[in-house]
């Protein structure tokens, strides 16, 4: 994977930030922008990518840590989930939604644009559905911090994937998103969390397609 090239973003404050970029095979569909987890822009996040881009979607996944660390990257163990929510209270939402819409306009004149993100990515796909201009849906995976954002709802389709058995967003918080957003868009999986993530202990092949196809059906919708 790391063979893919990277490709620069120049985000609002002028910081030149990296993605990984991986092109759209076959008859090209748009773009998705493919958010990290809070362990970085990992080999899960490039892999998402190609799946993504298997589909016909120029896929990029922006380095959102990389003022903090230009080469961030942390194990999914106690101390890489302490490193990456440490690095979440240092990235403030207003520069992570900038940063992201540093991403969407690479391709806004090349069709539509459409965000997938996973666990911390998730919440951020919500936030960019909320506030940054030219998506045309967005999927979010798992976003335990969604529900510190129910007041500003998204503002194009969006849908999101929960694991009821997820022991970092109980069935309570995924509850008090229904009631404030409509129930036909939220999906439920018999896993928990990280259920995309290959080699995790919660790693769920058929809610993984199944979430997939689902996102993948929004965006040709």
């Amino acid at each position: 994977m790391d063979a893919i090239p990277k490709i620069l973003i120049s985000a609002y404050d002028g910081f030149m930030m990296t993605a990984h970029f991986a092109p759209a095979q076959g008859e090209r569909r748009g773009a998705v922008i493919v958010v990290q987890e809070i362990f970085g822009v990992t080999d899960h996040i490039k892999a998402m990518c190609d799946r993504f881009a298997a589909a016909g979607y120029d896929a990029l996944a922006p380095g959102l840590f990389e003022r903090i660390d230009r080469t961030f990257h942390c194990a999914p163990d106690a101390h890489g989930v302490a490193k990456g929510r440490a690095a979440v209270e240092d990235t403030p939402w207003d520069q992570v939604a900038d940063d992201i819409q540093a991403g969407v306009d690479k391709f806004r004149d090349q069709g539509p644009v459409f965000i997938a993100g996973f666990c911390y990515g998730g919440a951020v796909a919500w936030l960019a559905a909320s506030r940054c201009q030219g998506l045309r849906a967005a999927s979010c995976f798992y976003g335990r911090l969604i529900n510190q954002m129910l007041d500003a709802p998204p503002k194009i389709p969006t849908i999101l994937h929960y694991g009821v058995h997820d022991p970092a967003i109980p069935m309570p918080m995924v509850e008090e998103v229904r009631a404030r957003y409509l129930e036909g868009h939220i999906h439920l999986y018999d896993a928990g969390h990280g259920f995309c993530r290959e080699g995790s202990s919660d790693f769920n092949q058929g809610a993984r397609d199944l979430a997939m196809a689902r996102t993948l059906e929004l965006f040709e919708s």
